[in-house]
């Protein structure tokens, strides 16, 4: 059993990791840069190691200072949460290796689904549907491509293997900038990514974001917990998630569902893991595979009753899976709004000292943040501070609990996009459900 946890890892995720580890019965340590001393999972923790200056290649993307700090404490384990060093393999490797436990797959499952080409591969040979594409690589042949695109059919979309978080893709409508854009991608993908890989996929037009998310145990024992939509989007970044998807039906998620767990079966998954797809006209066609928890994991927690990250930490501690699927029961709908500082109108970041903060109540609703009153959001980080998630008997319900709640949210000192979320849930489109990926910028003229 893991007594002591280390969270590598900061803001939000930290501190609901560290909620998740004091109901375990489970002995913390953060782990925080210089300037995250006074982060509100630091003060609570049981132990603390500043592992490095402001910067996160210094700190929270560096491997070494992590390690150490996990022996120095004798830590068992070590979570990763979501984003920094959550899905590097070699991480996960140089954890283990370690003599530590890994809150979350084994490091070649990593690898299988952080390399996109392979990730689809996989999929294709678990029966999970995808978009048509090259089926691999693109390569020096340009006969050979121009082919594959003529037989895909324009437009067409250009990613990078290694690629991920809305990063590494570039859109071709002609065959006549096609060349000059994979070589373009390939060449951003070599200095963002280290892997110059790309492959070609058809370019869905108005598509919507659903996930899929999963459990499963290294014992063979996988369920899923259903879908959610994230089709509210800006520049491929996530601004609002819901669940269940609105129009998808009972059918559909238990025959894709079923799809996603046989293919954890067959990759051998361990922890929790989403399996992300567009959808249109009916049809799901997969594009990639988180191996971590999700940002936005409690709308699924909030209509299934399932604490993912206590999962988690039960799997990697090598538990069976405490449920099966005929245990997994949907109630309800929930919203979830990201809270980021920044300006609504401009989008850019807006660090500061919080002046004043007051969080919203009343009947489901849950704030997943890490701010206080008096807390200063450092300007070298991702800008979110918060999740505000309502839960109703319906998506009716939750969409006005989510108005009521951000009306009473009082956050003073900085500016946050709270003003963004409130217009989009009295956006009519966002209330009939359904819109795509493209909506919000088309709205927001971006």
């Amino acid at each position: 059993m893991i007594d002591k946890l280390l969270i590598a890892n900061r803001g939000e995720i930290a501190l609901r990791i560290l909620r998740a580890c004091r109901e375990l019965g489970i002995r913390t340590v953060a782990v925080h840069s210089d300037v995250d001393r006074e982060l509100k999972h630091v003060l609570l923790a049981d132990e603390s190691v500043c592992i490095g200056p402001a910067r996160a290649s210094e700190s929270y993307l560096h491997i070494p200072a992590i390690i150490s700090a996990a022996e120095v404490t004798d830590t068992v384990a070590i979570h990763p949460g979501y984003g920094f060093l959550s899905e590097n393999a070699d991480f996960a490797e140089r954890v283990e290796s370690s003599g530590f436990i890994f809150v979350g797959p084994r490091p070649e499952t990593i690898r299988l689904m952080g390399d996109k080409v392979s990730a689809i591969a996989t999929m294709k040979e678990a029966g999970v549907p995808c978009v048509p594409g090259s089926d691999g690589p693109l390569d020096d042949d340009k006969k050979r491509t121009l082919a594959l695109a003529r037989a895909i059919g324009y437009p067409v979309i250009i990613k990078a293997s290694g690629g991920g978080g809305g990063r590494g893709m570039r859109v071709v409508h002609a065959e006549a900038t096609l060349l000059n854009a994979i070589a373009l991608t390939g060449a951003e993908a070599a200095a963002a990514f280290g892997n110059d890989m790309v492959y070609m996929e058809k370019y869905l037009e108005n598509p919507r974001h659903i996930e899929f998310q999963l459990l499963a145990d290294q014992y063979g024992n996988a369920i899923h917990l259903g879908e959610r939509d994230c089709s509210m989007q800006r520049r491929h970044q996530k601004v609002v998630e819901e669940a269940p998807a609105p129009e998808i039906t009972e059918k559909q998620r238990q025959e894709l569902g079923a799809r996603c767990v046989e293919a954890c079966r067959q990759i051998g998954y361990r922890g929790a893991g989403t399996f992300e797809f567009l959808y249109e006209n009916g049809r799901f066609f997969f594009i990639e595979m988180n191996t971590r928890v999700q940002v936005e994991h409690p709308v699924t927690e909030m209509v299934t009753g399932v604490d993912i990250v206590k999962e988690q930490i039960l799997i990697a501690a090598g538990e069976q899976l405490r449920y099966r699927q005929e245990d997994i029961r949907w109630r309800g709908h929930a919203v979830e709004c990201r809270i980021n500082a920044e300006d609504p109108e401009r989008f850019l970041p807006s660090p500061g000292r919080i002046t004043e903060f007051h969080a919203p109540g009343g009947p489901g609703i849950r704030m997943e943040t890490h701010i206080y009153s008096g807390y200063t959001v450092p300007p070298y980080y991702d800008s979110m501070i918060g999740k505000l998630i309502a839960h109703g008997e319906d998506r009716h319900a939750a969409i006005a609990r989510m108005c009521n709640a951000l009306r009473e949210t009082v956050i003073e000192g900085i500016k946050t996009n709270i003003p963004l979320q409130r217009q989009i849930m009295k956006d009519a489109a966002f209330q009939a459900g359904g819109s795509n990926i493209h909506y919000l910028e088309k709205k927001l003229g971006l």
